[in-house]
């Protein structure tokens, strides 16, 4: 099966049910210890990379074994952790075209560990395209260190093709960082329509358990009436945690750390803190 952004325009994906994300799904937690989690929206500029990093720096923090996927061929997750992509022999590309093992292009950091990615990437969508199994490659090559880790957090290009349905056949589910904004919601119905076709064909667990508002201002009016038109189209769906606008999320990368190092008394370590506490208590209830 190939995805492709424009699949099914012929017909309706549009869901004709009350609850726009459809019906949980969840794994028995005794069936494997690790939590895959997909960062993910086809609209770039969300700080989902930035979520992807400073929550994996806050899991860790919380006492757990993180690896972090950089999925996304602009390699920003790689470089915000002071990674030069351009000296890497070997990347993620190398992983999904041809079966290297992932375990020899991770990397340790004092944060939490990284699959590194490098502009090669950006050909592995047609050069997986010709190949069979080519929406399970990135969930062969977890397999073979989920053991190894609590939680794997994978980070999305800003697009819904082969790379982004790799990340939803490994995942358990889907975190979707939003900003706070009416057209949010075209994205997130469009994001549930693949996924609706991701359950049917490749991955019936998969669901999304949280949408996280991020870059939010609270003194506008349009973020207050965005953020309420949310949280009642998707209710408990929505996350507790605000990840709001602050300078130091865009300073911590050039210094290549998460924010919790860059400035660990700061507002913004103390909103992701409270995003990984809240990422726990969803997968405890979820279980």
């Amino acid at each position: 099966m190939t995805m492709t952004p424009g699949q099914g325009q012929g017909h309706s994906f549009i869901p004709q049910r009350q609850d726009p994300f459809g019906p949980r799904f969840v794994t028995n937690r005794h069936e494997r210890r690790c939590r895959v989690i997909c960062l993910s929206n086809q609209k770039g500029g969300v700080a989902k990379t930035t979520t992807t990093m400073n929550l994996g720096a806050a899991l860790t923090e919380l006492g757990n074994k993180v690896l972090v996927v950089d999925l996304d061929p602009q390699s920003n997750l790689t470089m915000s952790f002071g990674i030069d992509v351009e000296a890497l022999p070997k990347s993620i590309f190398d992983v999904l075209v041809h079966r290297y093992p992932i375990e020899h292009i991770i990397q340790k950091t004092p944060e939490c560990d990284i699959a590194v990615a490098s502009i090669d990437l950006a050909g592995a969508e047609l050069a997986l395209s010709s190949m069979i199994g080519r929406e399970r490659m990135l969930e062969k090559a977890l397999a073979t260190v989920k053991n190894d880790y609590d939680y794997i957090l994978i980070d999305t290009p800003p697009s819904l093709g082969l790379l982004t349905v790799n990340a939803f056949t490994a995942s358990d589910e889907v975190i979707v960082p939003v900003q706070a904004e009416y057209l949010s919601l075209r994205g997130l119905v469009q994001l549930d329509n693949t996924l609706q076709v991701i359950r049917e064909h490749l991955n019936p667990k998969v669901h999304i358990g949280g949408v996280l508002i991020t870059m939010y201002d609270g003194r506008t009016i349009h973020g207050r009436e965005a953020t309420e038109l949310l949280e009642r189209t998707y209710g408990d769906r929505v996350m507790n945690t605000r990840i709001r606008k602050t300078i130091r999320l865009a300073e911590a990368p050039v210094q290549g750390s998460s924010v919790l190092t860059y400035e660990s008394n700061g507002t913004a370590a103390a909103q992701y803190r409270a995003l990984a506490k809240e990422v726990v208590a969803r997968v405890e209830q979820a279980v």
